[in-house]
């Protein structure tokens, strides 16, 4: 849902008239080749992405990619688009608000202050500096949110196109408009392809599903599918909205007093009415063919202006940040709040040039001048896959682009061909008159590379072999050498968990032929940077070598791996689905229940209830022999679990392993030969060992019962309850509480079922 609410965001509300007044009905075929050309530079952002899942996108590929100064004028040309873009969306909520206030009341708002600041300009540029503070304040956009918001634009766009698709039928004369290529594209080649450059700002998109790399669960899958699911979805929607608008609409003396054409015959091309409409062109013809169509577009308008204008603020200071951070920029801009952990000089820069853009320029030359930028980074990106492939041969890429190196090539020519048309279809001229948007948007973009250019010559180029020969890849790995049947993830936090985890990781690896694989997440605030958490990379793979040391030393294949993340619990799962972990092993440290949604800790939580794998928890406390194994079980596959895992580790250290049932002190003959059934089951899960014993526990108090007869062993390996299914509960009541209050060492064994071995199992039916 990232990509498709990125790529259908305000885009598609704000620049559909602009397009139809350049490309007529055309404008159809102007969406349907963007889609095609778009797919190029799909292949090199999925390539890219899936092999470097990590914040910066295309900024990084290129610099590391390429020689200097490409890497810098592409993160320059990145922040500028991306700030440019964020303007764009802040102008478009400013003319939506305004037309919204007085569509519904009699509020006079024809003024201007200083005769230049319109009650829309007023708007933009307050709503500029209050999202410029929610980004300071560390406040982002969950991913419920972006969710329910791209939804709701989607299903009001439906609407419109089902509306707008009838209204067009209902025209007698709807198809005979459209019979000539003069009618159908009555601006020829040159207004198809301006059309195509100015709406290819949508793409984006791309852009924003790579920074979101070292969120997404198993990105080498995940990132290649989001961005293509994201083009098939957004390319036929585009289609529709301007068929319905350009068909759908009929021109009235209303329309055409909006549009500024007073007096103007009713004849005229519904294209061009949308065209002198601009952005509140889609806006003005569902108030026409769609019942409160009006209402539900600018809502959704403004909603997602809203929405992309967050985002894009967001990556555009996130951009700056990560520059200064490799001294591309000046250091100050890195600089984190005290307050706020976030790059706050960051934000002001990226928000005061967003602030000038949208205040200074209409909206089209803001649009020009973004899309402009993206079409010249996008190109860089194709010329980075390219690059790369010659450069890092042995890279491993999930997704490989096919027929390389035809497809990036076909990007970079489709793109740079865009550039200009796009320029000239805005009215390319000497001055800066009403028909000169396009030089207006030239000059803009040319002075922002010079202004690059000064900064790189007078700073960047001297600081840049420095920060090359410093810097600390945010995320290190360590490869086992040697490939076994299985994998064990154990993450680590601290050497005193890593010691007590990693010998019961050696001892459960070596019976099962698995390796380990070793992580440490650094988890960084919500509101601040992923790559601010570099600086502590360092400690924790001297934190890692500890760990694989053990492993090796025990002649089990250890591999390690250290992640930057806001969500530890999140990196851990994303771990499991990217490596196809079997199992994982948590420490934990007898904590947790301090609110009624938390039972061991929220991370340890999360992990048990969603990782799709077996999961072992270990209360971190006093290290030592383990000579006698303590089993209670009552039946079931979690229990049949930890007998499992109680084998392979009394094999490992030759120790005796005792299974407990505990009986009510009035439980008949029935209930007793019952027990003595599952306790003969749960020794034959421990499998062959020469120490095993049975016990009937007498008690109605299940938890006193096992933490008293805890005391006599090493270890308690207790696996979780049925009840734990059925409840919001993570391994049970009775585990947790064993848990918490049995003397020596205590494991939570948890077997992945998934949905089928649920339904099997607990509700009597399934395969």
């Amino acid at each position: 849902m990232i990509g498709i609410g990125a790529m259908i965001g305000a885009g598609v509300f704000a620049l559909t008239g602009f397009a139809a007044g350049l490309a007529g009905p055309a404008l159809l075929i102007a969406f349907l080749l963007n889609g095609v050309i778009a797919a190029f530079t799909a292949a090199s952002y999925a390539e890219l992405g899936a092999a470097f899942p990590e914040a910066g996108g295309a900024y990084s590929w290129v610099r590391e990619a390429l020689p200097s100064p490409y890497g810098f004028y592409t993160g320059w040309a990145n922040w500028f688009a991306q700030a440019v873009t964020c303007a764009l969306y802040a102008a478009t909520f400013g003319s939506f608000f305004v037309t919204l206030v007085t569509e519904y009341s009699d509020i006079g708002l024809d003024f201007a202050l200083l005769g230049f600041l319109t009650p829309a300009k007023i708007v933009t540029a307050l709503v500029v500096i209050l999202f410029g503070y929610i980004n300071y304040r560390g406040a982002e956009e969950t991913g419920s949110i972006g969710v329910i918001v791209t939804s709701i634009k989607i299903v009001i766009l439906a609407i419109f196109v089902i509306f707008g698709v009838i209204a067009t039928l209902g025209h007698a004369d709807w198809a005979s408009n459209y019979t000539s290529i003069s009618e159908f594209a009555p601006n020829g080649v040159t207004g198809i392809l301006g059309a195509m450059g100015f709406v290819y700002v949508a793409f984006e998109g791309y852009d924003i599903i790579v920074q979101s790399g070292e969120e997404i669960k198993n990105p080498g899958r995940n990132i290649p599918r989001a961005i293509f699911y994201s083009l098939l979805v957004a390319v036929p929607i585009y289609l529709f909205v301007s068929f319905a608008a350009i068909g759908g609409i009929d021109v009235t003396p209303r329309l055409l007093e909006f549009a500024g054409m007073e007096g103007a015959s009713t004849s005229i091309e519904t294209w061009k009415l949308l065209g002198d409409l601009g952005e509140l062109g889609i806006i003005r013809a569902a108030a026409q063919f769609v019942p409160f169509g009006f209402f539900l577009l600018i809502i959704a308008g403004l909603a997602a202006t809203v929405s992309a204008l967050n985002a894009t603020l967001f990556a555009s200071s996130r951009i700056a940040f990560s520059m200064s951070r490799d001294r591309l920029l000046p250091t100050g801009l890195s600089e984190l709040s005290e307050k706020t952990r976030s790059p706050y000089l960051s934000i002001i820069a990226s928000t005061t040039i967003v602030g000038i853009m949208a205040i200074a320029l209409p909206i089209e030359i803001v649009a020009s001048s973004s899309a402009v930028m993206f079409l010249l980074l996008f190109s860089m990106v194709n010329v980075a896959a390219i690059a790369m492939r010659r450069n890092r041969p042995d890279l491993e890429r999930p997704f490989k682009i096919p027929y390389m190196p035809v497809i990036p090539i076909l990007g970079i020519v489709f793109q740079l061909i865009l550039a200009p048309f796009l320029l000239e279809s805005q009215g390319l001229a000497i001055g800066f008159g009403e028909e000169s948007k396009g030089f207006v948007a030239l000059v803009t973009i040319v002075l922002w590379f010079a202004l690059g250019g000064v900064v790189y010559l007078g700073y960047s180029s001297e600081r840049e072999e420095e920060v090359r020969e410093e810097e600390t890849p945010t995320v290190v790995a360590e490869r086992a050498t040697e490939s076994r049947d299985a994998q064990l993830l154990v993450p680590i936090a601290d050497p005193e968990s890593a010691d007590q985890l990693m010998r019961a990781a050696v001892d459960v690896a070596r019976e099962r032929n698995a390796e380990i694989h070793v992580i440490s997440v650094v988890t960084v605030a919500p509101q601040t940077p992923l790559a601010e958490g570099r600086q502590h990379v360092g400690e924790r793979r001297e934190l890692l070598s500890r760990a694989m040391a053990i492993g090796e030393e025990a002649g089990v294949p250890t591999q390690g791996t250290v992640r930057l993340g806001h969500d530890p619990a999140a990196a851990i799962i994303n771990t499991v689905e990217q490596y196809d972990s079997d199992t994982v092993l948590m420490g934990w440290h007898g904590q947790g229940r301090r609110r009624r949604d938390i039972v061991l800790g929220s991370n340890v939580d999360d992990v048990v209830r969603d990782a799709r794998c077996d999961v072992l928890v270990e209360r971190i406390g006093e290290p030592g022999d383990v000579e006698s194994i303590l089993v209670p079980t009552a039946g079931g596959p979690h229990a049949e679990y930890a007998a499992e895992i109680a084998g392979s580790i009394a094999r490992a250290n030759d120790a005796h392993v005792e299974i407990a049932y505990v009986v009510g002190g009035d439980a008949d003959s029935d209930a007793r030969a019952e027990a003595e059934e599952l306790l003969a089951q749960a020794a034959e899960s421990v499998g062959e060992h020469d120490s095993i014993s049975s016990q009937l526990l007498a008690g109605d108090h299940v938890v006193e019962a096992i933490v008293d007869r805890s005391s006599g062993h090493d270890l308690t390996i207790v696996g979780a309850t049925r009840e734990s299914l059925l409840q919001q509960l993570v391994f049970g009541a009775i585990p947790e509480e064993v848990a918490r209050r049995a003397d020596g060492t205590i494991i939570m064994a948890k077997r992945n079922l998934g949905i089928t071995g649920w339904l099997r199992r607990y509700l009597g039916f399934g395969d």
